[in-house]
């Protein structure tokens, strides 16, 4: 069986209205439902960039001591909180970066190349 829950230590963590600092969490595989129904949402619809929040909101089950993840709390991570975040939902939703091969046109020399996941990322 594979493995549908992923436990994460994020780098800097959320710190909520009482000054708690929260950094251990759980994130699920993503459904279909978790990546379409975004999509539909206002917020998403007049910015983009939205859609990152709300499916990292729908995908985290567990941050600290928090009784729920909404997309508020995940607005209020730090910038490199939400980058981990992101790479997280990638692997684990992708089964590890998608690479593709590629061949530099001066040199001829063969490397391997990230595909932009979740968020640009």
């Amino acid at each position: 069986m594979f493995q549908t829950e992923h436990e994460f230590t994020l780098p800097m963590g959320y710190v909520d209205a009482e000054g708690n600092l929260h950094r251990e969490g759980v994130m699920r595989l993503a459904t279909a439902a978790d990546e379409i129904l975004p999509l539909k949402d206002g917020r998403v619809q007049t910015n983009e960039a939205y859609f990152v929040v709300i499916l990292l909101s729908r995908v985290i089950t567990r941050l600290g001591s928090l009784e729920q993840v909404n997309p508020k709390i995940v607005e209020s991570l730090y910038a490199s909180d939400l980058a981990y975040l992101q790479e997280l939902y990638n692997q684990v939703n992708r089964n590890g970066t998608a690479t593709m091969p590629a061949i530099c046109p001066k040199c001829d020399h063969g490397f391997e190349v990230q595909m932009n996941g979740l968020g640009g990322s």
